[in-house]
């Protein structure tokens, strides 16, 4: 009887921080270069379950049952590096990444990386991101900009009134899901250069979206909320049955 409390008690946790995961891929949904967090479940521990018949001669006398399961729990969580579709917006300081790779920018707790393109002139004329954090070259450096027209290649050289200024800084990964770390808001950290040759395709006057699905994850969302639902009720019967048995056996006593 504990034990089923106990696997009721692990679903209504693992469904929480289910939601939680969704929860926060929904409010990223309008976040250009978002990457959605996919959550997995595991056993959070098996026991292999016997029954012993009465008046049985020896100990040895069990016959078994199968695997008796205690509980889940949340396993790994993974980030999901698969390509958004892309959204014109006419804007020239816009740039969005068809293909593997990711804008090198400078933050104040160093070097990161991030797929949301939406990029600004600051008071100087460097290209920063609109959170004010500064957009590196191949180099490594700031990159200052010129007054003038932008325009951007798709092998990431920008030029302003037709004067080539320098090349965007983009690294590019052969396995993100290995090399990236999720950081703070939308960034990753990751190696100091490239480890794929792979050469991705910069596209100007565009936003790369979010890549998780609105309708898949409002449907998950419901299904967790039904499931939590269902683990409550588990619990509230299991009390009952424990508290049943406990007034029981008082008056066996």
């Amino acid at each position: 009887m504990i034990k089923g409390l106990y696997s009721a008690v692990s679903a209504m946790v693992m469904n929480a921080a289910r939601q939680q995961v969704l929860s926060h891929n929904i409010a990223n949904l309008d976040t250009p270069g978002f990457k959605q967090v996919l959550s997995s479940v595991e056993d959070f521990m098996q026991n292999q379950a016997v029954y012993a018949p009465q008046n049985a001669p020896t100990s040895s006398s069990k016959d078994y049952l199968g695997v008796l399961g205690l509980g889940t729990k949340i396993n790994k969580e993974y980030i999901d590096y698969s390509q958004g579709s892309m959204q014109e917006t006419g804007n020239p300081l816009d740039f969005a990444i068809e293909g593997k790779g990711m804008f090198h920018i400078q933050t104040p707790n160093g070097d990161r990386y991030t797929r949301d393109g939406r990029f600004i002139r600051d008071v100087e004329n460097n290209l920063v991101t609109v959170d004010g954090n500064q957009v590196l070259d191949n180099a490594g450096q700031e990159i200052n900009l010129p007054e003038g027209e932008v325009t951007v290649s798709s092998d990431g050289y920008i030029s302003v009134n037709g004067e080539e200024v320098t090349q965007l800084g983009i690294g590019v990964f052969d396995k993100p899901e290995e090399e990236l770390q999720k950081a703070e808001g939308n960034l990753f950290t990751g190696p100091a250069s490239s480890t794929s040759e792979e050469i991705p395709r910069i596209v100007q006057k565009s936003l790369e979206a979010s890549n998780a699905n609105p309708s898949q994850l409002m449907t998950q969302l419901v299904e967790v909320a039904r499931s939590y639902e269902a683990a409550q009720k588990m619990v509230q019967n299991q009390d009952e049955l424990l508290g049943r048995t406990i007034a029981s056996l008082g008056r066996i006593g």
